[in-house]
């Protein structure tokens, strides 16, 4: 058996009986087999994941794969990990225990109860909600209880309860992903529509964030485009999706949820009309460069989308803002983001000549012409070859563009 300190590149040991016999890295949360031996939970629960059936130490059958807490050895790392911070070792967190799955079924059955008193309720949906929160095991181990069924029937009124726990059902139901089944359910049902419509307007920013992540989850999942443009077409829900993207307010998902919900509902494109009246192509610019790459590249998108219609085309183009920003996204933020950018700029030089100019004097020429050299995608090579042979009457008339031989394509479709 090895000795009972190992070394290691810093000049600290760490004790022998502190490592998982499978990663051989310090523990941070170890229980222990039916076989006796202990290991760290995400090593062992990886180990059985793949097939295995057996203790990695002991070779022995593992007569059932139940893992139990070892809260003496944790407490024992935890001591030594504070006694040897000054080689930098860090203490390791308490870990929280996983769901049982007793307790699931027991949270669920009071929650979905109406004859159980509200607040009893509603503390069991806020347990299983901090539940979903810890951990994707801790979600898949609620999911496998049929929680969204559940969820779904509080949320919409048809298990009884009062509005808090309906709201609290939705903070729960939006942590889970919804099959299409539950999508078509709630997008043919014109007064679950019109719940999560209210809600956009309502007092707490929670329950106004919880529902734009509902009505983006129901868009995205349901198949059918008639449904879909159905939702997307309900003014109440453009226009409080839009509302919470046009106020500034110290939430963190909202900014995040909000956009991804208006892109979902401008892929149908029968109804993007009515997000341009609902303001929002003057929001999307307002708020582009308050977004992060990922949520970025979402708002260029949605502002390509717009420029497929008429009204979008001119709403953006009557934004001071618009080209400039547009001119100035690319080849900043991502190769996607790059070519939602150039698509936008040349629907919007394509529709009017006004933005040409405004384009030409943000510098546009020259950042097409990078674009055109640089590694990005060919559909934005494309973009930005059609966007200059529209605009060669801005050329220098020494300038290549002015070439007959300028060759460029047609725009690949979104």
């Amino acid at each position: 058996m090895p000795g009972s300190l190992e070394p290691l590149d810093l000049s600290v040991q760490i004790p022998y009986h502190f490592r998982c016999p499978i990663s051989l890295e310090l523990m941070r949360d170890p229980v222990t087999v039916s076989t006796g031996q202990t290991y760290d939970r995400s090593s062992i629960e990886s180990w059985v994941a793949t097939g295995n059936t057996t203790c990695p130490v002991t070779r022995s059958p593992l007569p059932d794969f139940t893992l139990i807490p070892n809260h003496t050895l944790r407490r024992l790392i935890q001591d030594w990990c504070v006694a040897n911070r000054s080689f930098g070792v860090e203490r390791i967190p308490t870990p929280k225990q996983p769901a049982e799955p007793s307790l699931v079924r027991s949270l669920l059955n009071q929650a979905g109860s109406a004859s159980c008193p509200n607040p009893s309720r509603l503390a069991a949906l806020r347990r299983l909600k901090g539940l979903a929160r810890d951990s994707d095991k801790n979600r898949s181990v609620i999911s496998a209880h049929n929680a969204r069924e559940v969820l779904i029937r509080i949320a919409f009124g048809g298990g009884g309860g009062e509005e808090l726990i309906r709201l609290e059902a939705l903070a729960v139901l939006v942590m889970f992903p919804l099959g299409e089944a539950d999508c078509v359910g709630i997008a043919s049902d014109p007064s679950k529509v019109g719940f999560l419509a209210n809600l956009l307007f309502h007092s707490s920013i929670e329950a106004r964030v919880n529902s734009a992540a509902m009505v983006e989850m129901v868009v995205v999942g349901t198949r059918c485009s008639d449904l879909r443009a159905a939702v997307s077409g309900v003014e109440e829900i453009l226009e409080g999706v839009v509302e919470m993207l046009r106020n500034p307010i110290p939430y963190p998902r909202a900014l995040k949820i909000g956009i991804k919900a208006m892109f979902a509902l401008c892929l149908a494109k029968q109804t993007r009309h009515k997000a341009v009246s609902a303001g929002a192509a003057e929001t999307l610019v307002d708020r582009l460069p308050d977004f992060d790459k990922c949520d970025a590249e979402r708002a260029l998108a949605t502002v390509e989308l717009l420029c497929r219609v008429p009204s979008g085309c001119e709403a953006l183009a009557d934004h001071a803002l618009t080209v400039p920003l547009l001119v100035k996204t690319v080849l900043k933020i991502s190769d996607r983001a790059t070519e939602y950018a150039a698509g936008a700029l040349l629907a919007l030089c394509s529709a009017s000549e006004i933005c040409q100019r405004e384009a030409v004097r943000a510098g546009v020429l020259t950042q097409m012409l990078l674009l055109v050299q640089s590694d990005c995608t060919d559909r934005a090579k494309r973009k930005a070859q059609m966007l200059l042979k529209l605009l060669r009457d801005s050329w220098p008339e020494d300038s290549a563009g002015n070439s007959d031989d300028y060759v460029y394509s047609e725009v690949v479709p979104f």
